[in-house]
């Protein structure tokens, strides 16, 4: 597909192939034209798909013209790193400076910032927060509003960024809202669906890469909390004869802790963590003294200055929470000549992304497993409180956002604890 197909201006067309863009992205080819039809959008895709220069160049077509006093586009990003690389991609392809261009974050005065607006701009870069305290102040003027954009809006909602953005948004009541995001997940929905239009189209571009290495049968359990994965961990490992041999990665020694006194300890040293804060814990220094212990099932270790582990001849392989390096869980994965083994990973919302950055890389997708009917779903939201009416109005108008899962996702089956898992082992180990 050539540029043209976008429909493009010439003078971007011309920009587009002087930065080496020759050919459109597909997040491009199924986004642009909705875009610039004035439709809301959530677009979906994984980083390098494209995301940026999909509304850079939307946005550079939409106001056709410049040199307006108040602002017509605001494109809300989770921080100052996010404004400096979206300004760039500005500055590549607005040529002649056609539009004034103002990036806003935390490294810059707030009266500074104000008259900076106030002295006339375009289109403003900022990071939610301190737009809001602007907007706040008076200086933000949102009524001219007509494309109001949140790009990696699964980072906003890991900062905790979402007041001001629902806030911002629900200011330019009169403009069309577009959200790009590498995942969608319910506390993303909850805040994007408060002022989507019901009409909002989901794109989803879902580019793996090549293969990049045998690993490992890979399963995937989406849970909504720590609390949760707590009861999913216990409830899975309660499987004797499944799980025989585990070891659990956790980031932290107090996690491992934490997890450690989860368990219900009906077997001395059944299960134990890998150099214990506390010398009364159950433990070992040594994880080959774990391997060759028949009576000891399950190493808890811990991320935290970890030096490498020799987990070769390891039934499971279970990351209850994702490490802060892809490549620390990544090397975990890779199938060790004909050893056997099932990598499990547990995830929250908040750590969807990084799941998908770890597909990415090993360039295959984690299979999505369903919670057991038996799982106690942990409930940590605040206590609710009496609702106004403009909070009933807003649960109603709720919804609008969220979307049918592709049909890849969708799972017809709801197997028991622990019982996907034993079907695969034994799969793997030629079993009947």
């Amino acid at each position: 597909m050539s540029l043209d197909k976008l429909k493009l201006s010439k003078p971007l067309v011309a920009a587009m192939t002087d930065a080496g863009f020759l050919t459109p992205k597909e997040i491009q080819a199924k986004t642009m034209s909705r875009i610039l039809g004035g439709q809301d959008v959530i677009a979906v895709g994984p980083e390098g798909a494209g995301k940026t220069t999909t509304y850079v160049l939307a946005t550079l077509m939409k106001l056709k013209y410049a040199f307006e006093e108040a602002p017509r586009a605001l494109i809300l990003v989770p921080d100052a790193e996010h404004v400096d690389h979206v300004l760039e991609q500005f500055k590549l392809l607005n040529r002649n400076s056609t539009f004034r261009i103002l990036g806003i974050d935390s490294r810059g005065a707030v009266e500074t910032q104000m008259n900076e607006i106030t002295d006339g701009c375009d289109i403003i870069v900022a990071v939610p927060d301190r737009a809001r305290a602007l907007y706040l102040k008076l200086a933000l003027n949102t009524n001219k509003i007509q494309l109001f954009i949140v790009d990696n809006a699964e980072l906003i909602v890991k900062k905790g960024l979402q007041l001001p953005v629902v806030e911002l948004a629900n200011s330019a009541y009169k403009s069309q809202h577009v959200v790009f995001t590498e995942v969608l997940h319910e506390k993303l929905n909850h805040m994007i669906s408060p002022f989507m239009k019901d009409s909002a189209a989901t794109i989803e571009v879902d580019e793996i890469g090549e293969k990049q290495a045998e690993v490992y049968p890979q399963m995937l359990y989406q849970v909504p909390n720590f609390r949760t994965k707590l009861n999913l961990l216990t409830l899975l490992l309660s499987d004797v004869e499944v799980f025989d041999k585990v070891v659990v990665f956790v980031n932290t020694r107090l996690t491992a802790q934490t997890v450690y006194k989860n368990f219900n300890h009906s077997k001395e040293g059944e299960i134990s963590i890998y150099r214990s804060l506390f010398f009364d814990d159950k433990g070992y220094d040594d994880i080959e003294d774990f391997k060759q212990n028949p009576e000891s099932r399950v190493l808890i270790v811990a991320n935290e200055n970890l030096d490498a582990l020799n987990i070769d001849g390891i039934s499971f392989i279970l990351h209850f929470e994702l490490p802060e390096q892809k490549e620390t869980l990544i090397q975990r994965i890779v199938r060790k000549d004909d050893d056997e083994a099932i990598a499990i990973t547990f995830s929250t919302d908040i750590e969807l992304i990084e799941v998908r950055k770890i597909e990415q890389a090993i360039g295959q997708r984690m299979e999505l497993m369903e919670l057991p009917d038996e799982l106690k779903i942990a409930d940590v939201a605040p206590k609710a409180k009496k609702k106004s009416k403009d909070d009933a109005e807003d649960e109603e108008e709720r919804g609008a956002a969220f979307h049918e899962k592709k049909a890849s996702n969708l799972k017809n089956y709801n197997y028991s604890a622990g019982m996907k898992a034993k079907m695969t082992y034994k799969n793997k180990k030629g079993l009947t």
